[in-house]
């Protein structure tokens, strides 16, 4: 019984995810989520008490995938960190090529909720994107750079913002730029780590 339950629910979430990135939270309603996951309206609020609850659970869903998915990115970029975190623009900019692709799912839905700061599909968007900062800057780090923490901020901000304006004029190009830019930043920052060890051993033997 609650395999058969887990199921639907699963079959729900996999056809808002489909429906609310494709159109976005505001256009879609509850029957056309029910009616694309082939379940009544009540058999959609057994699972799920209101819609609200339902964009979260959509989220949330995207959240570990969309993360682990940046790591892989990351992992399998050639070169140095610089060149790994450019790697994860690289692959976004093919992604955001794709005729399908409508943005950052975080973003857009935090824009159609922007009047409802205490929503809980909010807080899941901002806990997803301070999740990769704190990845990012835990990564930074163990590669020696200054300030990761600052460092990984500004990633952030490249990432997010190439999001936006990509969706905006759609060309991808944007997010190759951005992704350039961030690998600049972090090559700066390794350059100003090695500064500062030598200064250090400088200082130490004098």
């Amino acid at each position: 019984m609650a395999k058969a339950q887990k199921s639907t629910r699963d079959l729900i979430v996999a056809a808002a995810e489909k429906l609310f990135y494709a159109e976005g939270i505001r256009a879609v309603s509850v029957d056309a989520v029910a009616e694309a996951a082939g379940v009544t309206k009540r058999t959609l609020y057994y699972h799920f008490d209101s819609k609200d609850e339902l964009i979260a659970a959509y989220l949330e869903g995207r959240d570990q995938p969309n993360l682990k998915l940046f790591r892989k990115w990351f992992e399998a970029g050639d070169g140095d960190v610089a060149d790994k975190v450019e790697a994860i623009f690289v692959n976004l900019a093919r992604t955001a090529r794709h005729p399908k692709w409508k943005g950052c799912g975080f973003l857009r839905t935090s824009a159609e909720l922007a009047n409802m700061p205490g929503h809980p599909a909010i807080r899941i968007g901002a806990a997803h994107k301070k999740k990769f900062e704190a990845w990012m800057a835990e990564t930074l780090a163990e590669a020696g750079a200054v300030e990761p923490a600052v460092l990984a901020k500004q990633i952030l901000l490249l990432l997010d913002g190439s999001f936006a304006v990509v969706l905006l004029q759609r060309d991808a190009g944007y997010m190759d730029v951005a992704g350039r830019a961030a690998a600049t930043l972090v090559r700066l920052a390794l350059v100003g780590a090695n500064a500062k060890t030598s200064s250090e051993r400088v200082s130490a033997s004098t």
